[in-house]
């Protein structure tokens, strides 16, 4: 196979016939057990994994798990190891506008081409798995599509693999790698049904990804979470950093187009990153990322001229995302009321929109009252629409009678389309008397997803405006004002997470707690397990379900195997490959030659 490559989009010369078939694979793909139902268990992406030669192990893996901030904290790191001269790979969840976006190589989702690809190469073994029907299922699509990026990532070849998880982390998929470097980002009650009740269940079945001898790198926590964590590590010998003692924002400085960092290194602070991403939150989280870089470059010090680089370049698509600006409108996924709180705290910070109009669509299962409620002091005016892409979706009119009681009759809209809701929102706030009129696309990762679509185009590149495109302040001051905020001193200053939790209920040397912070990615569209009846699915079977053994095999199972040759990623002598080492230079995987692409033939 072909070395793979990541692309920022779609191929601009795609034919119809192209994306046709682009859609029906696709289609193919998420008819499967879909993602807002969980099939807990590890055995059938483990039987995947071996019959493709358990390509997870032909690299490095830094996996992130956690309620809130995965996906930014996930970009951040990949963007630092990048800058620093690493090839990565990094799969992600949800997409936005196109499945491609789950698997990046280089900071570019893999190309449609190699997409198809790949799936062409794994499809007979993932037929193996299906017919054994492993705990009652067939192969769903999130194992699938992380199979697919554990493939894809070995015939790059990458030299370092970040992998967020979808939910949980002990029966994730994505599990089934063992992690070099576990990152843990702000933990709390989410997905109760599947998770556990309170915020220390939901630690347990999250301390998961915390293998024995990696380093934790663990955000600020509520004391329960932060000792569940600190007990784990200290079961398993995993080196742990602690934000707010090893690793933290010493100082932030809000700045056109995002804002100023000065954060506590391995070797010192390193001042003066600027980061193209608005909020604390994410601060605290790229404080997360630069120690995870750091945990995996076995604690040295990144150059922080090529820390500067990193962060500069980082993009997030769908985090109070700038794309319109004129008026500016803005995407922000935040789905629940903490992401909610977090976005809203960093518009106030950063921007001045007067009138700021609202746009929101919402899933039936999630907070909706909780999330009108946080934005109904920002938001002037709100136009309630729904999601066209699923039937989960909150009914508009339903949605707009719970906006009703709580902005008042007077400053809500009901437009069911959203590509009409955002006209409406757009006409509302160009209205005569506004002085810097702004909109907001907010509520739900599905609808930031269309909205995206719709505004930046399926064609387009998925990219945020990049940094040369990037509004200078006379260009700001057009559309809002953006506080130049100097002398913020101490992350008490900015709502930064605190550590007041400390306790001695950890047995070993690292038992301080944490408080937490907030900023919510988790996939929405996978992270729930009701039916679209409302009704709980329960059907997951045991936690870990069967493996493939030589000798279950069964005659036609020989035989396509026979055809069409067993993976193989181990090295001559029958050991898994893994040449990367603790020192992970910038030179490694330039010129990785073939023995880090698959053995067998297709």
């Amino acid at each position: 196979m072909s070395e793979l490559s990541g692309s920022p989009s779609p191929s601009s010369s795609a034919s119809p016939a192209d994306d046709a078939a682009h859609a029906e694979l696709v289609a193919a793909l998420t008819a499967r057990w879909p993602e807002h139902r969980v099939a807990r268990g590890l055995g059938r992406i483990q039987a995947l994994c071996e019959l493709l030669g358990d390509p997870q192990h032909s690299y490095p893996v830094i996996a992130i798990t956690g309620t809130n901030g995965k996906g930014s904290t996930g970009a951040m790191i990949e963007s630092l190891l990048r800058a620093s001269g690493l090839r990565t790979g990094r799969f992600s969840s949800p997409h936005l506008m196109d499945v491609t976006e789950r698997i990046e190589i280089d900071g570019a989702p893999i190309s449609r081409e190699d997409f198809a690809r790949t799936w062409d190469d794994i499809e007979p073994y993932v037929r193996m798995v299906d017919e054994r029907a492993i705990d009652g299922v067939s192969m769903t699509f999130f194992e699938i599509v992380t199979g697919m990026a554990f493939a894809a990532f070995a015939d790059a070849p990458v030299d370092v693999a970040i992998m967020e998880v979808g939910m949980g982390g002990t029966w994730d998929a994505t599990n089934v790698a063992d992690a070099a470097v576990a990152v843990i980002t702000p933990i709390d009650l989410d997905h109760t049904h599947l998770l556990g009740d309170t915020v220390a269940e939901i630690a347990a079945e999250k301390a998961g990804i915390i293998k024995p001898g990696a380093n934790a790198v663990l955000a600020g926590q509520d004391p329960e979470a932060a000792t569940v964590l600190l007990q784990r590590c200290a079961d398993v010998g995993a080196l742990v950093h602690r934000e707010g003692l090893e690793f933290g924002v010493l100082d932030r400085r809000v700045a056109v187009g995002g804002q100023m960092l000065r954060l506590n290194a391995a070797e010192g602070p390193v001042d003066e990153v600027f980061l193209p991403l608005f909020g604390a939150h994410q601060a605290a989280n790229a404080a997360q990322a630069l120690a995870a870089a750091e945990a995996f470059l076995g604690m040295k010090a990144i150059n922080p001229d090529l820390v500067r680089e990193g962060f500069a370049q980082v993009r997030v698509p769908g985090r109070l995302e700038i794309v319109r600006r004129s008026p500016p409108v803005l995407l922000d996924a935040a789905h629940n009321p903490h992401g909610a709180t977090a976005a809203a705290a960093a518009i106030e910070e950063s921007f001045a929109f007067s009138p700021l109009v609202g746009v929101i669509a919402a899933m039936r299962d999630k907070d909706a009252e909780g999330m009108l409620r946080i934005w109904e002091p920002l938001l002037n005016q709100v136009v309630i629409t729904r999601v066209a892409s699923t039937e989960r979706g909150t009914p508009a009119e339903e949605l707009g009678e719970l906006a009703e009681g709580i902005f008042g009759a007077g400053r809500v809209e009901v437009v069911p389309r959203l590509d009409d809701a955002i006209e409406r929102a757009v006409t509302i706030a160009e209205n005569d008397a506004a002085e810097s009129p702004g909109v907001l696309i907010t509520g739900s990762v599905v609808a930031v997803g269309e909205a995206r679509t719709l505004l930046v185009g399926a064609g387009e590149d998925r990219r945020p405006v990049e940094e040369d495109e990037q509004p200078d302040r006379a260009e700001l001051a057009d559309f809002a004002e953006v506080r130049a905020v100097d002398g913020v001193d101490g992350p008490d200053a900015f709502g930064a997470r605190s550590f007041d939790g400390y306790d001695d209920t950890v047995d070993g040397p690292d038992d301080e707690g944490y408080d937490e912070g907030y900023e919510d990615e988790d996939d929405e569209d996978e992270l729930d397990d009701e039916d679209d009846d409302g009704e709980k699915d329960l059907s997951y079977g045991p936690e870990y379900g069967e493996q493939f053994d030589e000798d279950e095999l069964t005659e036609d199972d020989r035989r396509l195997l026979d055809e069409i040759g067993a993976r193989d990623y181990t090295d001559s002598d029958g050991t898994a490959r893994d040449d990367h080492g603790p020192d992970h230079g910038p030179d490694r995987g330039r010129d990785a030659g073939p023995d880090h692409g698959r053995g067998g033939s297709v």
